[in-house]
């Protein structure tokens, strides 16, 4: 589990409520939850195809329960393939290749292993990479985009609460609750955007980052060993993707 995606969720509605936690009772608006909530997931359902707003449980899932994988053990994983190749043939990775717990990295080891051309494993990887982040992105627009909509309806909702307001402006009895309703759509639409949505776009944003960074980690490495690279310079050629202060290995000796 993410104990960051936690820690922040769980602050961000708590300060929330410590703020409103004098009124609570006065924030609840089925008319609101009618307009921001449910309009916004409306919103998605016009916009998006249904198994992708129906898979938005799955997205808050990853962000919680996310794994990322050290990039140190990656490249180190990665040199041994390479002192495996260069000491005993590129054929004896065929073996480490069905054993591979990485299917990224397992099928650029057999793409190596088949004597498939420099070029062509490159076209091949580069294309599941792109498809991959493309894939990543539908749900990071979708909750982006959501988090756009969201302050939008709210906005409608202030108007309409305003409407009401001006329209029984002789009743003081109804400046009220047209006032309420104006102000709690707006403020379902701010918390929807900066509490649900926004936030966990970003973090989905950053992990596909991080995912992507491997991988192409990967590819660096698998054409290195193709060409047959001393496992040093192997070494080498992965470590520059990684900032300077984490470095080890050749690149700090």
């Amino acid at each position: 589990m993410d104990i960051g995606t936690v820690i922040g969720t769980l602050a961000l509605i708590g300060a929330i409520v410590f703020a409103g936690h004098q009124g609570l009772q006065a924030l609840y608006s089925p008319e609101a939850i009618a307009l921001v909530v449910v309009g916004t997931v409306a919103w998605a359902l016009v916009s998006y195809p249904l198994k992708t707003v129906a898979g938005i449980g799955r997205l808050y899932r990853n962000t919680f329960f996310n794994k990322t994988n050290d990039p140190h053990l990656l490249i180190g994983k990665i040199v041994a393939y390479a002192e495996t190749a260069r000491r005993e043939g590129i054929l004896a990775l065929e073996q480490a290749a069905s054993e591979e717990d990485d299917p990224f990295l397992a099928q650029g080891v057999r793409l190596a292993v088949d004597g498939i051309e420099p070029n062509l494993i490159m076209n091949i990887l580069e294309t599941e990479l792109r498809i991959l982040n493309e894939r990543h992105r539908v749900g990071q627009d979708m909750l982006f985009n959501m988090g756009e909509t969201a302050p939008s309806l709210g906005m409608i909702g202030t108007l309409i609460g305003l409407i009401l307001m001006l329209r029984d402006l002789s009743d003081p009895a109804m400046i009220g609750p047209g006032m309420a309703l104006a102000l709690v759509t707006t403020l379902y639409g701010a918390i929807l955007a900066n509490v649900v949505y926004k936030p966990f776009s970003e973090k989905l944003r950053n992990l596909n980052n991080h995912e992507m960074l491997m991988k192409r980690m990967v590819v660096e490495g698998i054409m290195a060993i193709q060409s047959g690279d001393n496992p040093r310079i192997v070494e080498h050629k992965l470590m520059v993707f990684l900032p300077p202060k984490h470095r080890r290995g050749t690149l700090t000796r």
